[in-house]
């Protein structure tokens, strides 16, 4: 069903199922979850919206939505890690990425996480739908050059990119939101924590990565794709 040609034949021959799915919206962009929002209405029930994971997960919870679609890049806890904690939560609740990041590792880990569409911002409207379609269907949905990027990287036997060191959920979103430019004490109060015990994960990040300067960490936050390179931090 492709955008500006949605035919009311169509429409109505798919209104009831589209009626059923409950969507929640997450992207810390306004203007796009607006357009998202007006987008979608008209076919599904938009149930909530979220700006930042840490929104999502509790909006999640509170509101048990058939499909979210959230972004990769938000700020508190990027959409990766709060999709993986609602999984824990709303294990039938499907999940459909959409994001700018035309990353085959990243859409690795996210099928991994159990997400069951990968979209680039970049794809036609039409495309959303199709995904919607799919994954209400039961099936998985790829954006088709991303699938070509699967496909060829596993014909290679090429492996996802990896340093061999994990972080731990927590680790993660002490790295965001320091790498975001809040204090030690504005992360302690973003996750319930004491600033010491913020500290103590910081200095372990850097311990485990080896790592000098706060450049450094804002650099590991952007390579494990907690933030975008375009978010300036300021110094904690």
């Amino acid at each position: 069903m492709k955008r500006g040609c949605r035919c009311p034949v169509k429409a109505a021959l798919h209104e009831d199922t589209m009626k059923l799915l409950r969507l929640l919206l997450a992207d810390d962009h306004t203007l796009l979850l607006d357009a998202f929002k007006r987008l979608l209405e008209a076919d599904y029930d938009v149930v909530g919206t979220a700006s930042d994971g840490q929104e999502l997960v509790t909006s999640a919870v509170r509101l048990k939505p058939d499909v979210i679609i959230a972004d990769v890049a938000m700020p508190i806890q990027n959409g990766l890690d709060a999709v993986r904690r609602v999984r824990k939560f709303l294990p039938q609740t499907r999940i459909i990425i959409v994001t700018a990041i035309e990353d085959p590792d990243l859409a690795e880990r996210a099928l991994s996480a159990g997400v069951s569409g990968y979209l680039l911002k970049s794809s036609a409207a039409g495309e959303l739908f199709d995904a919607l379609r799919a994954v209400g269907a039961g099936r998985q949905y790829v954006s088709p050059s991303i699938a070509k990027m699967l496909e060829e990287a596993a014909a290679s036997g090429r492996k996802p990119r990896t340093s061999g060191r994990e972080l731990s959920p927590r680790q993660r979103q002490v790295l965001q939101l320091l790498a975001e430019g809040n204090t030690m004490k504005e992360a302690a109060a973003a996750l319930g924590l004491t600033p010491r015990t913020v500290a103590f994960h910081k200095y372990q990040v850097m311990n485990l990565f080896q790592l000098k300067s706060t450049a450094d960490l804002v650099q590991l936050a952007i390579n494990e794709r907690l933030i975008s390179n375009r978010r300036q931090p300021c110094q904690f």
